[in-house]
């Protein structure tokens, strides 16, 4: 019986070895095949000389990479909004090896050309300008954001020209705003002047259809001590510092974290061919004694993680 025992033990002891054996040989390869997926590469295209204007949209963008398995790369151009520099960018990515990009054109049409030029194909998702193509804006509608501008001068307007800043050069985005402001104005009866460089101290009315030529245009009022009433756009830290100190009267702002999360999120399923439909952001017209209502807050005030 004694013997019996023992031969069912040793039975026992070389069935579990060989068990381990076999698991020594199963498990690794199970492993192998359960590697994570590779992370997606995405370059970031700006049409400025920094990145500074951008920092909410770029913790958005930072965040969605995180959650969605992507790597960013932020590129800045050495002149502001050169197409041509933009261009040369977006050929030296793609031949990387980008598997999206996400642009803020300095010129869509030429961007547009210039992917077309590439045999590979490659996702583009578009911030401020839409661009033919492209697989998504992360953008407010950018003529209803201008006609919305002007109505918030037109409370104040009482005679005068309203200088309108035309600092769009090839961005049809922020082209698209001063033209509905144009039309709107216009309609009104209210007389207007589109020029490239801030007038002297002798306008009334200025407006401003992009965050730099906003925040430039509120530095110059501050420091030459101009009285024009200013409405501009953005949701900057500068830009929302001159709404707080009544250097800008009006100011339409949006969510630039949300924009930056929608476009990386864009950019990253279209790759992966699972693109939806990006719907404009939604924005709004803030004057200075709005700004610390909790909805503006949110825009011009962002808490992320």
């Amino acid at each position: 019986m004694k013997r019996k025992n023992n031969s069912l033990i040793e039975y026992i002891i070389l069935g579990v070895l060989g068990t381990l054996v076999a698991l020594t040989l199963v498990v690794p390869q199970l492993f192998r095949d359960r590697r994570p997926p590779r992370l997606l590469s995405l370059s970031v295209l700006l049409r400025d000389t920094d990145n500074s204007g951008w920092s909410a949209a770029r913790q958005g963008m930072e965040q969605a990479a995180d959650e969605l398995g992507a790597e960013l790369r932020f590129l800045t151009l050495t002149l502001q909004n050169d197409s041509r520099e933009q261009e040369e960018l977006l050929t030296r990515e793609l031949d990387g090896g980008a598997d999206a990009l996400v642009v803020v054109p300095a010129d869509p049409e030429a961007l547009y050309a210039a992917l077309l030029r590439q045999q590979t194909p490659c996702p583009v998702v578009t911030l401020e300008s839409p661009m033919e193509g492209s697989a998504g804006l992360a953008a407010p509608d950018n003529a209803l954001l201008g006609q919305k501008l002007a109505q918030a001068l037109l409370e104040d307007w009482d005679g005068g020209t309203v200088v309108l800043l035309d600092t769009a050069g090839g961005c049809s985005g922020v082209t698209a705003r001063l033209e509905a402001a144009q039309e709107t104005l216009e309609a009104a009866g209210v007389p207007v002047q589109r020029t490239d460089k801030l007038p002297g101290g002798g306008s009334r009315w200025v407006m401003a259809f992009d965050r730099a030529a906003t925040q430039q245009a509120g530095e110059e009022k501050e420091a030459e001590g101009f009285a024009f009433a200013l409405y501009g756009v953005g949701a900057t830290a500068a830009v929302t510092a001159q709404l707080e100190r009544g250097t800008i009267a009006a100011l339409a702002a949006w969510s630039d974290y949300a924009a930056g999360y929608l476009a990386v999120r864009q950019a990253v399923e279209t790759a992966q061919g699972e693109g939806r439909l990006l719907e404009p952001l939604s924005f709004s017209i803030v004057r200075g004694e709005d700004i610390y209502a909790p909805e503006n807050q949110k825009l011009l005030f962002p808490v992320t993680s």
